[in-house]
Formats: structure tokens, sequence, C-alpha cells
């Protein structure tokens, strides 16, 4: 295959992926607590690729995806046992497999009285345990997470804080897992907002303009393709003329 093509085929593949992360944040632009993704690029050198004499290749590539943490709107949802952090810090709660962080709010009550996420997660208190309420009772919240009923308090919700979020890995769509040896530490700064949930911080304008952006990148490259392949049947027929 001649540089050309192999070049284009690379930034078509990419592009093909940078389409999948954007339609994805676009898909999930309506869901609370929602981080958009982005896409690091780099160079891929391939030496089966390589024409110019060299013997290598370089073609474009997606090294890796990025989460943009930048705080959402909170949204008044009336809902007493939504809560919206504003500040940096996530809730944390007890998944399948160790705690899992989220800055998505919406929590319930479930049949033994914790307050879970809709995935049926604890939300775990400062001590590390599960907060149990009385599911007939109102719940108040503060500012800075402590919980109360009849006045009393039950527990202080806990909210972690990462000095460095690249360790985080998505699970799904609203939950991260941490997957390096940071441990965090309580977020002093951050507050929390009772009948309120934070809002996904994706720009829906601004993922559609780059997807008009990305379709017409990956036209062009097309485009590339097709008139090397011209090129290269034209040079034939006229090596066979001769």
């Amino acid at each position: 295959m001649d540089q050309i093509s192999v070049l284009a085929a690379g930034g078509m593949r990419s592009r093909q992926q940078s389409l999948d992360v954007v339609a994805n944040n676009l898909a999930n632009s309506s869901t609370s607590g929602y981080k958009s993704d982005g896409e690091f690029y780099s160079m891929f050198a391939s030496e089966a690729a390589g024409d110019d004499g060299s013997g290598q290749s370089s073609v474009p590539t997606i090294e890796r995806q990025w989460t943009d943490f930048a705080q959402g709107l909170l949204e008044p949802t009336n809902n007493p046992l939504d809560f919206g952090i504003s500040g940096k810090g996530f809730f944390v709660v007890q998944g399948p497999s160790g705690p899992l962080y989220t800055r998505n709010g919406n929590f319930r009550f479930d049949t033994k009285g914790a307050l879970v996420t809709t995935d049926g997660y604890p939300l775990l208190q400062q001590n590390g345990q599960p907060l149990q309420a009385n599911p007939k009772q109102p719940v108040a919240v503060s500012r800075d997470g402590e919980i109360s009923q009849n006045g009393q308090s039950i527990g202080r919700i806990k909210v972690a804080q990462f000095s460095n979020t690249a360790g985080l890995t998505k699970q799904g769509n609203n939950y991260f897992q941490n997957n390096t040896a940071q441990e965090p530490t309580d977020a002093s700064d951050a507050q929390i907002y009772q009948g309120k949930v934070e809002a996904s911080n994706v720009s829906a304008s601004h993922g559609a303009v780059r997807i008009v952006g990305l379709m017409r990148q990956f036209e062009m490259m097309q485009k590339a393709i097709s008139i090397s392949n011209d090129m290269g049947r034209k040079a034939i027929e006229e090596v066979a003329k001769v």
C-alpha cells in the first residue's frame, strides 16, 4: 500500500475512534454526574507499512482517552435524597469489588434503610460504613455532609478527593475506580447541596460541532485514498503503454 493511502487510512481509523468518543459523550449529555471524555493523539511507527526507503511509516492513532472532571451545573430536583457536590470531590460508594467514586448524587433508600445509588451501591460514611437511616423519616443534609433525622445526627457523608485524577478509570458511565497506590483524602472544601444533582458537563453544541469537523476530515481522507488509487492506476496504464 502506498504512503498516502497508509496515512489516510490511519487518519480515518483515528477519526472513527474520535467519533465514538464524541457520540458517547452526547449520549450521556443528560446523565447526572457524567464527565466527558477526550482523546490524546500520537504517531504510530509501522515498519510493515513503510515504503519510503526508511522501512517505517508513521500513522496517526489515538494513544489513550482522558476525562474532563470540570464541574457540571447543580440542577434543583426538589428530591431530598438528591445531593450535589460543589467543588472537587466524589461520593464514595461500596461497589462489588471495592470502593467506587461518583459525582452522581441521586440516591434512594433500599429495603434495609441504607442510602444507595440507582445501581444499589451503598453510600459510605466518614467511618467507611454504609449510611443507615429510617426510610419513613425525612433527612436533612448540611453543607459539610452531616446527615440528621429528627434533629439527631446519624452520620456524615464521605467525600473523597484525589490530588491527581489521572489514575481514575471509568466504571460504566457514572463511577470511577482508583487503580493506583494513591490514597484519597477528605475533600474539605467541597459543599453538598441537598435537593440538587450535578448535571453532565458535556456541551451538546460543542459535541455537534466536533462531529461535523470529524466527518469532514474523514471524507477528506477518503478522497485522498481515492486520488491515490487513481494515480496508481494511471501509472500502471502508462507503464503498460510503454
